[in-house]
């Protein structure tokens, strides 16, 4: 492996770990922030596109990619939105601990999605590490029933945001990261604004603005958990394949469990085989690191 590749491979990791560390953070933040997840999600995603916005304005790379692009990136927005739409609904009926371990599921769906889309050939690898993954979520929808809807709502979220990574890896190849999160989240953001009004009806919802915490909560969301974080990890995924990334994000559900045990006391209501599968879902990450580590050293020595 060249060492120009090999450094750059080195930083898209360090940003991908980043961002990952950040995401943690979401399930927290949007707990605490008292709106239902249409909301939430609306307004993260419209403070997020200005931010954007005036990023690759200010950094000179607002760029408009090719139509075919342009089309493209605006079906991922979408995605991306029924995404966060999935995997807020599944907080509220459920709880930070539950919702972000299944996310782990991501996995799992990344190897059929890319052999089923890009016809990528499944390694042996990784069916086995997402086995791992999918048997550790299993004992938890096991012994946490009570939480199905929730449970339910997070895999479904888990199954949109693998297809988010395996879609816009092609388009990262012709186009600037910051210019196609600014797209994708601008056109989510059209998108729920002309499906708000009938998510309100149906739902019946009462509270519309923020009050002064939830503003604070989600600038800190918008800002540090989706402009930054989308930029991070589109720009690993440039090095990074979408298999590689998405079963890192594993380690999403590791920061944001500690976090929700710490500031909400969610080990009250959690029994011992939710430990069980959180540690079986741990394994599965560490063990692809380490094989992926070893692939990457066999690489270089080779050249």
């Amino acid at each position: 492996m060249p060492l120009k590749s090999t450094q750059a491979g080195k930083r898209a990791l360090i940003a991908m770990h980043l961002s990952v560390l950040l995401w943690g953070l979401t399930g927290v933040l949007g707990r605490g922030i008292n709106l239902s997840e249409g909301y939430l999600v609306w307004y993260r995603i419209m403070i997020a596109s200005v931010t954007l916005g005036i990023y690759a304005v200010l950094t000179k790379r607002f760029v408009l990619p090719s139509k075919r692009d342009w089309i493209k990136m605006t079906g991922i927005g979408v995605l991306l939105t029924i995404h966060w739409l999935f995997f807020y609904g599944a907080i509220k009926y459920s709880n930070i601990s539950i919702t972000l371990s299944m996310l782990a599921s991501q996995a799992l769906f990344t190897v059929f999605f890319e052999y089923l889309i890009l016809r990528k050939p499944i390694a042996k690898s990784e069916i086995v590490f997402s086995l791992m993954a999918m048997a550790g979520i299993w004992i938890i929808f096991y012994s946490e029933q009570i939480f199905f809807t929730g449970i339910i709502l997070a895999i479904i979220a888990s199954g949109v945001g693998s297809l988010f990574n395996i879609l816009n890896k092609p388009i990262l190849e012709t186009n600037e990261p910051v210019m196609v999160s600014f797209i994708e989240i601008g056109t989510g953001f059209l998108f729920l604004t002309c499906v708000l009004p009938f998510y309100t009806t149906f739902f019946g919802i009462e509270k519309v603005f923020p009050n002064s915490t939830d503003w604070m909560l989600l600038f800190i969301l918008a800002f540090f958990c989706t402009h930054l974080t989308l930029i991070l990890s589109l720009s690993a995924l440039k090095y990074l394949d979408a298999f590689t990334l998405n079963l890192s994000i594993n380690l999403e559900p590791i920061y944001g469990i500690a976090l929700a045990f710490f500031l909400y006391n969610e080990h009250k209501v959690l029994n011992y085989r939710f430990y069980i599968g959180g540690l079986l879902i741990l394994f599965s990450v560490l063990m692809h690191g380490y094989y992926q580590a070893k692939k990457v050293k066999q690489s270089a020595e080779i050249y």
